[in-house]
Formats: C-alpha cells, structure tokens, sequence
C-alpha cells in the first residue's frame, strides 16, 4: 500500500493495489499549475484511492480538474471524467516513498521545455552550490 498527502498533512491518502503506470509530464498546463517544470503522475481507479481530508478542486479546463490543499496549496490529483473516466491521477512527489514507485515514462513531451532534455546533465551538489 502506498500513502501520501500535502505538505500541512490535512489531507492524506491511500492507494491501493499497483497504478496503472506512472509517468512524468511536460504539458504547459502542468507545469503552470505546478510552477515546475514537469509533474510526476501515478494513474489508478478512483477505487484504489481512498481520501482523508478535503481537497478543494479547480477546473483548469472544461472537463480536467485539479484537486488540492487548500490549507497549505499542495497539488494532489487530477482528473478528467471526459477523457479518463474512471480514473484519478496522483501528484508522485506527494507520496510519502515516493522512491518505492519509479516513473515509467515521459509523456507530454511535445510541451517539454527546451532545456529539459538536457537537464540530467546539469552539476550536481548534495545540498547547494559552493558560494563564490
């Protein structure tokens, strides 16, 4: 069983049984609702997902909602009964391992911003740049 929530903890959730698949997307509308430059995605039943908490929902198009913290702002879920009825997506950042479900795929990535596709090759640093 795999578990989550926002960053406050007034909402937390449980999924259970395997997602459908995970992926990492790079659509614009991710990304702005998200204010990052791609989002993690485990898809699932809305059956496998069970809510403690109220989340508060945005509809950021005519058929796709957004559902977050309205406490402390975390995005959480999203779903689109127009195109995936049935099924809810679950922010994989919020989980709390979320190492224990490894992303499949990109998706979206005719959106993706230029410099994305390089980014594993950017420096790394344990914890931040050395000051100069």
């Amino acid at each position: 069983m795999l578990t989550g929530g926002c960053h406050c903890g007034a909402i937390r959730y449980e999924i259970s049984g395997a997602p459908l698949n995970h992926a990492l997307c790079h659509c614009v509308d991710c990304r702005r609702a998200s204010g990052a430059p791609m989002v993690g995605w485990a898809m699932m039943t809305q059956e496998q997902l069970a809510v403690s908490g109220e989340p508060s929902t945005y509809a950021s198009s005519e058929h796709a909602r957004r559902h977050f913290c309205i406490q402390c702002g975390t995005g959480l879920f999203y779903t689109n009964d127009a195109m995936l009825p049935g099924l809810v997506d679950v922010q994989s950042a919020t989980l709390d391992e979320p190492d224990e479900l490894p992303a499949q795929a990109h998706i979206q990535t005719a959106e993706r911003l230029g410099w994305m596709v390089q980014a594993h090759r950017l420096p790394e640093f344990e914890l931040y740049p050395p000051q100069e």
